[in-house]
């Protein structure tokens, strides 16, 4: 696995663009989340469609070709030097096959964050784009909102990547060791339903895989590791990242599963390294090679986030 083109870190006044690529927006949240970014001297622009909803799928903000056209048209304004996901839910696989990947490339490299949902286009853009991007909190996401932590280390990635190349968990080691590798990788789920999709990566061999999932029972965990397993999806992955499990069942009941499927990899895992959907979410960046310390609860990045 190769590392990924990293794009330009932000300046005060940079323009970053909001979109919703997946479920509806609460605009209360948005304005809050704009606020944060007005207060970081960003200046924000929302795209037409964020506080749409699908008038037949309430789950979605907007149609696929309305939410599509958002994405693209953030990406190829000239003007716009990052583009942040407004919220997650459901709906990026519905529209990303819409998207002119070409015009998109054409546009040069900026900064995408995103997480949840926006985990396959944390893979088409590896794929088509051969873009690094940042899994992080969403513009009008509760933990963006209103969590500190969560605010602070994404601001420090954005703006001042050199001094988050080292990232600190709490998080202990389910198999100890040290792994090098190129960090990829998203919510459990959607990387299994990505499988044999042609925007997904075949293999996350030389990787240092990002996990983590909500609201998910453990039997359905189970499938989707088991899906990962048999697809040959792990087949010579270097080391495995957990983050939270926010909804899911007991942790010691998910930890069990965990291990049991994971552990057969013989390379090191931790847990609990505090990236996803709980609270005080760390920003992990995706395609940088990076050295895993199960052990001590790090990821140190070879080269900052962001150039």
């Amino acid at each position: 696995m190769n590392t990924l083109v990293r794009p330009p870190r932000l300046a005060p006044g940079a323009r970053v663009a909001v979109v919703a690529p997946s479920g509806p927006v609460p605009e209360e949240r948005l304005q809050a989340g704009l606020d944060v970014l007005r207060g970081w001297d960003l200046d924000p622009v929302v795209a037409p469609h964020v506080l749409d909803r699908h008038g037949e799928f309430g789950y979605l903000a907007g149609t696929d070709a309305q939410r599509a056209a958002d994405l693209q048209g953030a990406w190829c304004d000239p003007s716009v030097d990052a583009v942040l996901c407004a919220r997650g839910g459901y709906g990026t696989q519905r529209f990303v096959d819409l998207l002119d990947w070409d015009a998109m490339r054409a546009a040069g490299p900026k900064v995408f964050v995103g997480f949840s949902d926006i985990t396959v286009l944390h893979e088409a853009f590896a794929t088509r784009l051969g873009l690094a991007t940042l899994h992080g909190p969403m513009a009008a996401g509760v933990d963006f909102v209103k969590n500190t932590r969560a605010q602070e280390h994404l601001r420090a990635t954005l703006f001042d990547p050199e001094s988050v190349r080292t990232i600190a968990s709490t998080g202990s080691a389910l198999v100890p060791g040290r792994a090098r590798g190129v960090t990829l990788g998203g919510c459990l789920c959607l990387l299994a339903a990505e499988r044999g999709t042609p925007h997904a990566r075949t293999s996350a061999r030389g990787g240092l895989l990002c996990l983590e999932d909500v609201g998910e029972e453990t039997y359905r965990l189970d499938r989707y590791l088991t899906q990962l397993l048999r697809a040959g999806f792990l087949d010579g992955v270097r080391g495995v990242l957990l983050g939270s499990w926010q909804e899911c069942e007991p942790y010691e009941r998910v930890r069990a599963l965990l291990l049991d499927r994971l552990g057969g990899l013989r390379v090191p895992v931790v847990e609990q390294f505090g990236f996803g959907h709980g609270e005080g979410a760390l920003t992990i960046p995706f395609g940088v090679s990076a050295v895993l310390d199960a052990d001590a609860g790090t990821l140190t990045l070879d080269e900052p986030a962001l150039v």
